[in-house]
């Protein structure tokens, strides 16, 4: 009885298998296929990075925020993946208008799986756009404020600037090549987090004036093992972030290339970093050399493909020491309160890995890549990334001027002096840490 079942199954397995491959898939059906897989996994491992700022902005605050910061970081992501269907997919992807703004497929209207595959890639990295935000503005904004600037950010203001460089719009004609998203997503996240953080004012006792001068207070976070596991959630996501930007699984772009500058970059940022604050400080500092790695990432993100291992390490190298300085010169110089260095990060070595493109990159590469501006010289192609550069900071500062504007002016956008500390997350969420 046992063998003439073991013989039913085999017979049904042989049946079944020469079935399977009677039904021929082309090599563009098996490349879908895989391009799917591989793009989703991208997209959870993006998706994770919010999990890595959670606990980057948690360690390097205070504890009593703890919670008030979590539930921020929990409804970024929440309230962004229903704007960015509703809307922000249409702005950004849509039909063009005059290479400025896109004009259909609201509610991902007619998708088929691949536009829903697309989409999911693209609705994480929006939100990293706003979540860069909420670093900067820690320990003191209002948690209703906060959703409301997170929902315009991630529908219109990070959509159209967007649309100009990923959807063929008038700065990607004209040559400019962000691969990944060093301006896309992380200069716009910056810009806004630095005017959000001028308008909402620094937190209590934070710059105290004495006399003529005013002394910088350093207000510690309180975790910093916690703040070193959020770093290296957003290296490890970051895999997905850069590589999943090749959109395929395959060597055009090669993922391998792009995982390996991506790589040698951080790592640069976080030596780089370290010996520039040893210098600095008589020490190397911890919460320096992890933003160091974060800078080096950044700046990488955009030339990622473009640009070779060895101009990586330069590339990473510079933003580790350029984050160091830029945490300095707004901290103690500008007097504007970043707890987590988010504008220096993000907003900074942004810009500086977007102009490494027209320095250091494989201009051959950059022309096939985009299909457009061929022939740009190399002076051609740094001038394209400073407009670009430009052009994406005016736009940013200028919609959120008006819109942390708005919010200050109606009395949404900072905690009064009773809520502030020590118990934001208290009044504000009815839990504590």
């Amino acid at each position: 009885m046992r063998k003439r079942l073991l013989l039913f199954v085999g017979l049904a397995v042989l049946l079944g298998g020469s079935q399977l491959f009677a039904q021929e898939l082309t090599l563009q059906e098996i490349k879908f296929s895989f391009d799917m897989i591989w793009l989703i996994l991208a997209a959870a491992l993006v998706f994770f990075m919010q999990a890595g700022f959670a606990m980057v902005e948690t360690g390097l605050t205070r504890a009593e925020n703890a919670s008030n910061l979590i539930m921020k970081n929990l409804m970024d992501f929440s309230v962004g993946a229903l704007a960015y269907w509703a809307v922000g997919w249409a702005l950004m992807y849509g039909s063009s208008s005059g290479g400025l703004i896109g004009t259909d497929q609201f509610f991902l209207a007619g998708a088929d799986s691949a536009m829903y595959r697309d989409w999911m890639f693209q609705v994480v990295l929006a939100a990293v756009a706003a979540t860069i935000v909420s670093g900067a503005m820690a320990e003191r904004t209002k948690f209703a404020g906060h959703l409301l600037y997170s929902l315009v950010i991630i529908a219109v203001i990070y959509p159209i600037s967007g649309h100009w460089i990923w959807n063929g719009g008038w700065l990607a004609q004209m040559g400019f090549h962000d691969f990944a998203g060093s301006t896309v997503v992380h200069s716009v996240g910056g810009w806004a987090a630095m005017v959000g953080a001028v308008l909402l004012g620094a937190r209590r006792g934070k710059y105290v004036r004495a006399g003529r001068k005013i002394a910088v207070k350093a207000i510690r976070g309180h975790n910093m093992p916690l703040a070193a596991l959020g770093v290296f959630i957003l290296w490890f996501g970051w895999y997905g972030f850069n590589a999943g930007s090749a959109f395929s699984g395959g060597t055009d772009p090669d993922i391998a290339w792009v995982a390996t500058t991506t790589t040698l970059a951080a790592g640069a940022g976080a030596i780089l970093a370290m010996f520039t604050s040893w210098i600095w400080f008589g020490k190397p500092d911890p919460s320096m050399s992890m933003n160091g790695a974060l800078a080096g990432l950044v700046g990488i993100t955009a030339g990622t493909w473009v640009i070779d291992p060895v101009g990586a390490v330069i590339v990473g190298a510079v933003a580790g020491v350029l984050v160091v300085l830029s945490v300095n010169f707004f901290d103690k110089v500008l007097h504007i309160d970043d707890p987590v260095g988010a504008i220096s990060v993000h907003g900074v070595c942004g810009a500086w890995g977007t102009l490494a493109v027209g320095i250091f990159g494989d201009l051959t590469k950059i022309a096939d890549v985009g299909g457009i501006g061929s022939g740009l010289t190399r002076a051609g192609q740094i001038g394209v990334q400073a407009l670009g550069i430009g052009a994406v900071f005016a736009w940013v500062v200028v919609t959120t001027l008006v819109l942390f504007g708005i919010l200050k002016a109606v009395g949404a956008l900072r905690v009064n002096d009773r809520e502030e500390l020590p118990d934001t997350e208290v009044s504000e969420q009815g839990a504590e840490s």
